[in-house]
């Protein structure tokens, strides 16, 4: 989605803003969960994706401004269309990188990259863009089948166990304290694979549960499909991101 910002009479100088880009999609069938879409911040005391510190606040002149909120990235359909990464968010000079989608083959890279499909498929663990998330994770190896977690804004995918999505950030830049651009988890035959906080959709599991798909406005990555069953095995949608500004009002 698209809107533009006007800013009437006079400049507003130091702008705090949190960017989300939209969350990529899940994988297929045992497939890896989707990156969440990359995180950038300058507001004071928080932190932007990927570990990275909080940046320069804005100065905006007067003028009119258009900021652009990603779209969430769809998952992947067995035997259809190949998943696609998350819509980039924009705000003046500021751009976020959509979240990887977790493919067959591609590097599924993006503001964090997707986790890694299990041994059917050959895809490589996607990687983050420095200052706005992290890497996938990585699948497991032996009879589980379990895909690794999307990377989040805030960790690794798997950075807390095997096909758990990556945590997000949290803000608190509208009040309270919030996280957005959580991983998906990763699909698995034994167990759904945990979202991370921050909207991250949960990993499909095998004969007994879908993947969910990643919060709106959270640019949370989609969960991978589950394994081979009777149910769906497609992978879930990232969901969109959200742009969010404060700056102090004149005397």
């Amino acid at each position: 989605a698209s809107a533009s910002l006007t800013v009437a009479d006079f400049a507003r100088d130091n702008v705090e803003y949190v960017v989300v880009a939209g969350g990529g999609g899940g994988g297929v069938d045992d497939g890896g969960g989707g990156g969440a879409g990359g995180y950038r911040s300058s507001v004071v005391g928080e932190s932007s994706g990927g570990g990275a510190s909080a940046e320069s606040k804005l100065t905006l002149a007067v003028g009119s401004y258009s900021i652009v909120v990603g779209a969430g990235g769809t998952g992947t359909v067995e035997g259809g269309s190949a998943g696609t990464n998350g819509g980039d968010s924009t705000l003046s000079t500021i751009t976020s990188v959509g979240g990887g989608a977790s493919l067959a083959s591609s590097s599924s890279s993006g503001g964090s990259g997707a986790g890694q499909a299990n041994n059917a498929h050959s895809n490589p663990v996607g990687s983050g863009t420095s200052g706005q998330g992290f890497a996938g994770g990585t699948r497991a190896s032996g009879a589980t089948q379990a895909a690794g977690g999307g990377g989040g804004a805030g960790e690794l995918g798997n950075a807390d166990g095997q096909s758990h999505g990556g945590d997000g950030v949290s803000s608190s830049i509208n009040g309270s304290a919030t996280f957005r651009a959580g991983g998906g988890g990763g699909g698995s035959r034994f167990s759904a694979g945990p979202a991370g906080d921050g909207g991250g959709g949960t990993g499909g599991y095998y004969n007994n549960s879908l993947p969910t798909n990643g919060a709106a406005n959270t640019g949370g990555g989609g969960g991978g499909g589950q394994g081979i069953s009777s149910l769906s095995r497609d992978g879930a949608n990232g969901g969109s991101g959200i742009v969010i500004l404060r700056y102090p009002t004149p005397s």
